[in-house]
């Protein structure tokens, strides 16, 4: 025995007491995070749904639970009890995959968010592209919906998110390049960090005040990217359908729902990583660092998602025209040209990042 285990040592670096601590030490961090996030998930449909009520002047979800908290938990029950319906023309393993594919790329983004120095799943280099990554992947679980339901309906509202998520992704990557560019870096704490106390006086330099026009391009994006008003065309409003998931019921929908506003959380998380300084404080100032990064992250992002709700409350909904012209008339030609104008600027003054 002790052979085979020489063996395998010489092969894989570790022993297997090694690689059990590894596996079980991975699994849970990633239980640390995916359990909050989605048990913010549902926290933030009660938001949503306050938000909304307030904008038209009724009270919103108030009756199960303290101020009806519990709502969102009563309507995950009622929908897993339903029956799910499968038609029979869909090709059913695809069908069943598509909405826990939509939920699986809502959350693998989450580890290599950072939540403070050193609060990260895994600590990427190639961090802000691994985000970039996944959430382009998030297309191909709408498109395996509406193409396994065998309906013309779910099939035209697919085409339609596929088109508007891969518009504003190349938007968003030239976002990304401005970010990095001025940071050096790939890596999302280091980016964080090239933010800290580098601001007029004792305000932290975030990036949104040499980038703003970028930021707003990559909150509008989000929008888009997302799926949410004035941008949720696969809503398919000419047809009075839900789009590419008009054929799902009970819990396969309730799981693209869950996709949808974990990716928003995940949008909310990034804006304020790469322009409002994650979990740095607003002023460079000592006392301010004793309240936990954690806490200032969740502040930015909740101000964030409050924004998402604002908007969806109060926004009328884009023409599919305006809002392709929108993307590659507007969004492209900019965030281009902010590209040459943010480099011409580093390299003049010498703060091209090394």
């Amino acid at each position: 025995m002790g052979k085979y285990l020489d063996i395998f040592v010489g092969w894989f670096g570790y022993r297997l007491e090694d690689w059990a601590f590894i596996t079980f030490g991975t699994i849970a961090n990633i239980l640390v995070v995916a359990l909050p996030v989605l048990l913010a998930v549902a926290m933030i449909v009660w938001v949503d749904r306050k938000v909304w009520a307030a904008i038209q002047i009724r009270k919103g979800p108030n009756i199960v639970g303290p101020f009806g908290l519990l709502q969102s938990f009563a309507d995950g029950l009622k929908v897993f009890l339903k029956e799910t319906i499968i038609p029979a023309g869909a090709n059913k393993f695809l069908f069943l995959l598509a909405p826990a594919l939509s939920l699986i790329f809502g959350l693998v983004g989450w580890a290599v968010i950072p939540f403070g120095e050193g609060l990260v799943i895994s600590d990427l280099n190639v961090g802000i592209l691994y985000l970039f990554a996944v959430s382009s992947l998030a297309v191909y679980g709408i498109i395996i919906a509406g193409w396994a339901s065998n309906s013309r309906y779910a099939f035209l509202g697919a085409m339609r998110s596929a088109a508007q998520m891969v518009s504003y992704e190349v938007s968003i990557g030239f976002v990304l390049v401005t970010v990095l560019m001025c940071v050096g870096s790939l890596n999302l704490t280091d980016v964080v960090m090239a933010q800290k106390g580098v601001g007029f006086g004792i305000f932290n330099g975030y990036f949104f005040t040499g980038l703003l026009p970028m930021f707003f391009i990559f909150f509008i994006s989000a929008l888009a990217e997302t799926n949410r008003t004035p941008f949720d065309l696969p809503e398919a409003e000419e047809e009075i359908v839900a789009g590419f998931q008009i054929e799902y019921s009970s819990m396969s929908m309730a799981l693209f729902y869950l996709g949808e506003y974990a990716n928003i959380i995940l949008m909310c998380g990034m804006m304020s990583i790469l322009f409002f300084g994650g979990w740095l404080p607003i002023f460079d100032w000592g006392p301010l660092y004793a309240i936990p990064g954690i806490l200032w992250l969740f502040i930015k992002m909740f101000f964030f998602f409050f924004c998402f709700a604002w908007i969806k409350a109060s926004v009328p909904r884009y023409r599919y025209d305006q809002l392709m012209r929108l993307g590659w008339k507007v969004f492209l030609p900019v965030s281009l040209v902010w590209v040459i104008l943010t480099s011409g600027y580093l390299v003049f003054f010498g703060r091209f990042a090394s």
